[in-house]
């Protein structure tokens, strides 16, 4: 079991990966084709062509995570993709549903409040904005 605080984003790599990859191979996967910084502390989730093995990649302070899963029956069945996407980001209950076998496109998921991205407005000109009076 994998407890994945809200903070850590995760991404799922769209394409098969053959894992043989180790720590290098993936973490160069990381950087080259989905051009992210692997020591972000991010996880980033691989799955084979068949479907039955999975890993996962992180960075912990002080080297590289690598957890494997492989299944005995079954397949890891990954979240839609955009076209051409390379990568998809997914939350930690997605996560441990893909890791624990439950149908994504059957699951609904209830209604709950998400704070919105931050603006790209830096928070002293929104006050300033807001009271015309500081402009001077």
């Amino acid at each position: 079991m994998l407890s994945i605080p809200s903070s850590i984003r995760i991404f799922v790599c769209a394409a098969p990966t053959d894992m043989r990859k180790q720590f290098d191979g993936l973490s160069a996967l990381v950087t080259h084709s989905f051009g992210k910084d692997v020591m972000t502390g991010d996880y980033f989730v691989f799955v084979n062509r068949a479907k039955d093995r999975c890993k996962v990649l992180c960075w912990d302070n002080d080297g590289y995570s690598l957890w494997a899963k492989r299944l005995e029956k079954g397949r890891f069945q990954l979240p839609s993709f955009e076209d051409d996407a390379i990568v998809a980001e997914v939350d930690g209950t997605t996560l441990a549903m893909i890791l624990g076998g439950v149908d994504l496109k059957s699951a609904k998921r209830r209604d709950r409040f998400r704070v919105k991205p931050a603006s790209t407005v830096v928070a002293g000109d929104a006050i300033a904005a807001s009271n015309p009076a500081l402009l001077v």
